[in-house]
């Protein structure tokens, strides 16, 4: 059943992916309420309605749900239990986020849906950091299981003199040790699925990283990319079907030799699709709220012969005048407050 204009969608979370999601609901008539813990939430200033709580505070929660017509979130850390007292109305469902906040339940879950992983291993305590050297080769990277995200809880191991230092560094923390990847590229998939099992992926998006964080996001990908998207795509859609997913999925891949291998997925809009705000038909924001609402879905296809994607990260804001200035630049500001360090601050998309 398709949910009418006018319908409130509760979304968990007040960042910039809220933000977006909620100026997205707004062109097509819907209106937003917030859910966030903080005082001031840059999605909250977009919307029509907020409610400030932690997000675990289950009668909160409950009153939130009471407003809404359907819940997503926008970001997968989030305590799953309280959500229960949402009455089924979250979309897409625990499910999704149950798999995405554990790295280790996540490459098991993908595993056995026949997708491709690196090499990894269980991290429990220090000495399986020693294992996991040996049995994978050097260097591995240690991943916190739960938490961290934009390259934190994260530790390079090189040789087996390095374990307690690396250890420490995840403040010994459950983690994952994985194989280093040889790659050519990394790009992601971003693929949107309706609860009567529909997908539609949007082009294939090339990712550059700095310093673990996403930096620019190209379409075309290009080759080698463009060679592995049938195969990426069936990854993606047999990992959104393992889930039941309703909503948008992202799946992170690493271009290495002629295969296409999973590194991680995201239950959610994603970094790497911004860039279809200006340069698809259809954004991946519309995109899922399209799909949550029951709504057909959209034309992911591009408007122009490609599209590139830059992050402002930290101080790279200061250049706003600039870039709001430059033709053809469509200029993205979040108004986060403070520009530490690390933080995205907006971005900037370029047709070409």
């Amino acid at each position: 059943m398709s949910l009418r204009p006018g319908s409130t969608i509760g979304i968990i979370g007040g960042g910039q992916l809220g933000r977006m999601m909620a100026m997205a609901a707004a062109r097509i008539g819907y209106r937003c309420h917030i859910f966030d813990p903080h005082e001031s939430p840059c999605a909250a200033e977009v919307s029509g309605a907020f409610t400030r709580a932690a997000f675990d505070d289950r009668e909160a929660l409950r009153r939130f749900g009471e407003q809404c017509d359907v819940v997503t979130y926008e970001f997968e850390n989030v305590p799953v239990a309280p959500l229960d007292v949402l009455d089924g109305k979250i979309r897409p469902g625990t499910r999704s986020l149950e798999i995405a906040q554990d790295r280790a339940v996540e490459k098991h879950f993908i595993e056995r849906t026949g997708a491709n992983v690196a090499p990894w291993r269980e991290v429990n305590e220090v000495g399986d950091v020693r294992t996991a050297l040996e049995q994978l080769g050097s260097p591995i990277l240690l991943k916190t299981r739960r938490l961290g995200y934009d390259g934190k809880g994260q530790a390079w191991v090189h040789r087996a003199e390095e374990a307690e230092a690396a250890w420490e560094t995840i403040n010994s923390q459950p983690a994952v040790a994985e194989a280093r990847m040889t790659f050519e590229a990394e790009f992601s998939v971003v693929l949107a699925r309706t609860a009567d099992g529909e997908t539609c992926a949007f082009p294939l998006t090339r990712n550059e990283h700095h310093g673990g964080i996403l930096r620019e996001s190209i379409v075309p990908a290009g080759a080698p990319v463009s060679d592995l998207e049938p195969d990426a795509i069936e990854m993606a859609r047999a990992i959104a079907d393992a889930l039941d997913h309703v909503g948008v999925l992202t799946v992170e891949f690493f271009a290495c030799s002629g295969r296409a291998v999973v590194n991680e997925i995201a239950p959610r809009v994603h970094n790497s699709g911004h860039w279809t705000i200006e340069g698809a038909r259809t954004s991946q924001f519309e995109q899922h709220l399209r799909a949550i609402l029951g709504l057909p879905l959209g034309d992911p296809g591009l408007v122009a012969s490609g599209a590139t994607m830059e992050n402002l990260i930290g101080r790279d804001v200061d250049g706003w005048a600039e870039l709001v200035a430059e033709p053809g630049a469509a200029l993205h500001l979040y108004n986060k407050g403070e520009a530490r360090p690390g933080r995205k601050m907006g971005h900037v998309t370029r047709l070409r």
